[in-house]
């Protein structure tokens, strides 16, 4: 059984002025148990759609999404126990502070207080964040910070899917670095797995077992990210091209440009 299983999935969105855009455009992927799927894709080629429909907010127009072999359109609360995501659009209650966010995160989840604690501390440590700023409302910290206490959040209850949509976007080189060897410890330690969509290149290939490229709200090609390299590749007899280079074959995108085009991630 899979960990995740998408087939044929399609979702359309109206602009205001009428026209439809379809965002996900009969997307058929799978993430096996313990493996990190990376997709790559410029704003506005459905990444954060892909993420919203399978973590339930959004419902899909056709296709078939299952988590752990359970149908996410029909049962959204089961599979809601079994993953969390981790967006550039966490919100929290911006007043309270980034410990009294976390608590109640976790209480949500069943976990007490007592035993939320040492668990918050234990996280907080290991992706760099200072616990004496765990203590300052929300909205005095920057939104490098929000993002860690929204991965924190959503590590809380162990999820055995993860759903992260540019988890290190707006961080600094070395937060990013805590994050990515956290995660990677996540991996290891609770055998989750995790879809990953970014626009860090790096990123993909260091966490990643399988990268997928994504467009207009289709997946050109999912594989090892050797594999990918070699499809899209100007001299097959000649030295492999990096990620970068290969996405930008495959989408005509450089990166500067995938991370500023479009509206819909």
């Amino acid at each position: 059984m899979k960990a995740l299983e998408l087939q044929r999935v399609e979702k359309s969105f109206k602009k205001r002025r009428g026209e439809v855009v379809k965002a996900l455009d009969a997307v058929s992927l799978s993430v096996g148990k313990g493996e990190v799927v990376g997709i790559l894709g410029p704003n506005g080629s459905g990444k954060s759609t892909l993420v919203r429909v399978i973590s339930t907010l959004v419902t899909p127009d056709a296709g078939r999404v299952e988590v752990f072999g359970v149908d996410a359109v029909s049962h959204p609360k089961k599979v809601q126990r079994s993953m969390n995501r981790v967006s550039v659009e966490a919100s929290f209650f911006k007043k309270l502070s980034a410990m009294e966010n976390l608590l109640y995160g976790a209480k949500l989840y069943g976990v007490t207080s007592r035993e939320a604690r040492p668990l918050i501390q234990e996280i907080l440590d290991n992706i760099g964040f200072a616990r004496k700023r765990a203590t300052e409302p929300m909205e005095h910290l920057s939104r490098g910070m929000q993002q860690k206490i929204a991965l924190a959040r959503a590590l809380l209850t162990s999820p055995v899917l993860m759903l992260l949509d540019e988890p290190t976007t707006g961080l600094d080189p070395r937060s990013k670095k805590d994050v990515q060897a956290f995660i990677r410890r996540i991996r290891e330690a609770h055998d989750s797995s995790i879809l990953l969509c970014t626009h860090d290149m790096q990123e993909a290939e260091e966490l990643c077992d399988r990268v997928g490229i994504m467009v207009d709200g289709r997946i050109l090609a999912l594989e090892e990210p050797e594999g990918l390299k070699r499809r899209y590749a100007s001299d097959p007899g000649g030295p492999p091209p990096t990620l970068e280079e290969t996405f930008m074959a495959a989408t005509g995108y450089s990166v500067e440009e995938a991370s500023a085009e479009g509206d819909e991630g």
